[in-house]
């Protein structure tokens, strides 16, 4: 491990773009697959591995579709949650904003209940564990019809007061954020802030379409919003956070090779990136793993990855003097390692 491997470990981040199910590692897979007699399409945990060698979005979504059906109770969500956790403390995260995606298991029939109870049991475990803070973004599937989004709204509605944001995720090609402008209107009426994937393999005109139908506070993703010039523009005006994943991006073919990652480039340009690892048991690498792969690809240096660090608390949902106290936090660390 190099220095600034070892920099990069301690310094405090917060992780923004994280779906909990993408969390799910091959061995615990295969544990709760057996705890609940459900049987997958795979013999051994390096079958599991050998299948993640898709291509794009799609192809990722239909193994991580089948890789959910194994969780089926509150026991199970809880514990997914807390290996995430604690692989997220060993990596420097004090605060992490955890997708949930409550279609993937309720069109399965499994309770809504069973699915947030659990995932609240790890987030209160890990703030006495780790001090890991955590809040919930309860995440649409856009391949579905806006219907089914109000539908899981309504089923939400007793545990709102616990979920800070909703949020828009699944394929993204040919299902526009336009698709969701009504319930993105509920959703803020109720007081939920809202984030949304765009430009990830959908145009910038989806970035478009995320700021100005659905007002989102936070982008996902983002990348190819760097091919319209006057949008990149207005995000850096805007002071934008974009959540972006480089590993992700590798592995979808968002980009062809770390070594050409645009992270520095958004950063020049004035852009709020962050870096966070987004499904990293399919995509290689926790948020950790992001960071250096992405800093030796492009040779960042350390006021860069101090600068997405900083990113990641301010373009956070939390309130101003929880993000002052993290701010501080940092340069404490940043002095200590001069």
């Amino acid at each position: 491990m190099t220095d600034l491997d070892t920099f990069i470990t301690g310094l405090p981040k917060a992780e923004l773009h994280l779906h909990i199910e993408g969390s799910l590692e091959p061995e615990l897979m295969f544990e709760l697959a057996g705890r609940n007699g459900v049987e997958i399409p795979f013999a051994s945990v390096e079958e599991v591995r050998a299948a993640y060698a898709f291509s794009n979005l799609q192809d990722f979504l239909d193994i991580y579709y089948a890789g959910a059906n194994v969780l089926r109770t509150r026991q199970d969500f809880h514990d997914l949650a807390a290996a995430y956790f604690a692989r997220a403390a060993a990596d420097g995260v004090v605060h992490a904003e955890i997708m949930f995606d409550p279609q993937t298991h309720t069109d399965r029939g499994i309770a809504f209940a069973e699915v947030i109870e659990g995932l609240l049991s790890a987030m209160a475990e890990a703030e006495a564990k780790h001090g890991m803070t955590s809040k919930l973004i309860l995440s649409f599937l856009r391949h579905l019809p806006e219907e089914a989004a109000f539908e899981v709204l309504a089923m939400a509605e007793p545990w709102l007061d616990r979920i800070e944001a909703v949020g828009l995720d699944s394929s993204e090609v040919g299902h526009p954020p336009v698709k969701f402008a009504q319930v993105f209107e509920a959703a803020r009426a109720k007081g939920l802030k809202l984030t949304a994937h765009a430009g990830e393999e959908g145009p910038p005109e989806y970035v478009y379409q995320a700021l100005d139908v659905l007002h989102v506070d936070r982008i996902d993703h983002g990348n190819r919003a760097l091919e319209a010039p006057v949008l990149v523009d207005r995000l850096a005006e805007m002071g934008m956070t974009l959540t972006v994943c480089p590993l992700s991006n590798l592995k979808l073919c968002v980009v062809d090779d770390l070594a050409n990652h645009p992270i520095d480039r958004m950063l020049a340009l004035g852009l709020k990136a962050t870096v966070n690892s987004d499904d990293p048991a399919y995509f290689g690498g926790y948020i950790g793993d992001n960071f250096k792969a992405v800093a030796k690809a492009r040779g960042l240096d350390r006021e860069e990855i101090v600068q997405l660090a900083r990113n990641s608390f301010t373009g956070s949902f939390l309130p101003p003097d929880a993000i002052a106290t993290h701010l501080e936090k940092i340069e404490t660390y940043v002095a200590a390692h001069a």
